[in-house]
């Protein structure tokens, strides 16, 4: 190792994607020295079927950042058609709490985007940086990160907080020890590929015994086609195939056989992806002079679509309450401790019907507990659309 490059700032977030970049953005615009870093470099991908629901859209236009997203290329969805028993039914999407359709850009597109904003924001963003272990006094509490970058050169970044935004393994919560406050059944998979070569009129939903699949159209006249199963149905058919994507085939001939023989005029254009095993947990939000946001903090079952939605809601709810610690207005266990609450308080409702939907009753009652969801998902969106909007002074002289 080279000698150490050492930096201090008020906040380092860890992970630099939709969780972290949105955390360190909205701390930057209210007025705080925040670095991000992270293993990868954007643009990059990583797993995940991105498709943002209302609630999420509604953070992107309360951001300023909703254009900037459209921009990129991905379609505005406005049309939802549900297949299940049978029937087939198609919906426009309302205009509620601001938002009229729906949007499903690509990772390496949305990731990018909201690290960019958060330099324009003020934030430093550092990537290719690889965290190996936390600074702490001697009392334990967190002071600040080690790591190294690729040439191998020691970084320690000193701070008054430490946010864990790097993903479900998170490196930031095994330190910290954080614990596992709430967890579900973990018995779901999810896995999901990209094809093109046929047009794609909306998001589409297709219900089966035991099985849950569909379409995002996203970038590029492309579309992100998906099934979730149970995790033994899944492994099984990896069993039984020669390869990953006879596997995905199999289980989309019995989960979305009409969606299957559509994909035959269709061209595959990645790899088959996703998890064989998806937890649903919540972990412990913070501690002396940490924090976790995103999927550090919370997991849950891709069935519901909504981790980027709740990402954005928890970055905005750890930036506002960090904020008040920051500047003094809130003891730091005070606002900290708010935070888990609103949190929990938020997820509640939708981490429980993710929980049921995971389970894969009959078809009839998961129906009923899609109608439950999207009841769910638009309560979230009127709660976020009421909300002031964290640094709006600076969003309005940008």
């Amino acid at each position: 190792m080279q000698t150490a490059n050492r930096s201090r700032h008020e906040v380092v977030v860890v992970g630099g994607r939709v969780a972290g970049s949105a955390t360190a953005m909205l701390l930057a615009r209210l007025g705080h020295d925040v670095v991000v870093v992270d293993q990868a470099s954007f643009p990059s991908d990583t797993v995940s079927t991105h498709s943002i629901a209302r609630s999420g859209v509604v953070q992107l236009r309360r951001w300023g950042l909703l254009d900037d997203v459209l921009a990129t290329g991905p379609p505005a969805i406005r049309r939802v058609t549900f297949n299940a028993a049978g029937q087939s039914t198609t919906r426009t999407i309302k205009d509620k709490a601001g938002v009229a359709f729906l949007v499903a850009p690509r990772r390496y597109v949305l990731d990018t985007l909201l690290a960019a904003a958060a330099e324009h924001a003020g934030a430093e963003v550092r990537t290719g940086i690889t965290v190996t272990g936390l600074q702490r006094d001697g009392g334990g509490r967190v002071m600040g990160v080690d790591g190294h970058d690729r040439a191998g050169t020691r970084i320690q970044i000193g701070a008054r907080h430490v946010i864990g935004a790097d993903g479900l393994r998170s490196r930031v919560a095994g330190l910290v020890d954080a614990s596992i406050n709430k967890a579900g059944r973990a018995g779901g998979a999810a896995q999901y590929a990209y094809y093109t070569g046929i047009p794609w009129s909306g998001i589409e939903f297709f219900v089966a015994e035991r099985s849950f699949a569909g379409v995002f159209p996203t970038h590029d006249s492309q579309a992100c086609i998906w099934v979730c199963t149970r995790s033994a149905d899944a492994k099984a058919a990896r069993r039984r195939a020669g390869s990953r994507v006879e596997a995905f085939g199999q289980l989309l001939e019995r989960s979305a056989p009409e969606l299957a023989e559509r994909l035959r005029q269709a061209r595959r254009t990645s790899p088959v992806q996703g998890m064989l095993r998806q937890p649903n947990q919540l972990r412990q939000a913070f501690g002396p002079g940490w924090a976790l946001v995103g999927d550090a903090g919370y997991y849950r079952d891709a069935i519901t679509a909504y981790g980027i939605s709740d990402a954005f809601r928890d970055a905005e709810l750890l930036a506002v309450a960090l904020d008040r610690a920051l500047h003094g207005n809130d003891e730091e266990i005070t606002a900290l401790a708010a935070y888990q609450q609103q949190r929990d308080q938020a997820l509640a409702e939708i981490f429980e019907i993710t929980c049921r939907l995971a389970a894969y009753p009959p078809v009839p009652r998961f129906v009923e507990l899609q109608k439950q969801l999207s009841a769910s998902i638009d309560k979230d969106a009127a709660s976020l659309a009421a909300r002031p909007v964290p640094g709006e002074r600076l969003l309005a002289t940008a």
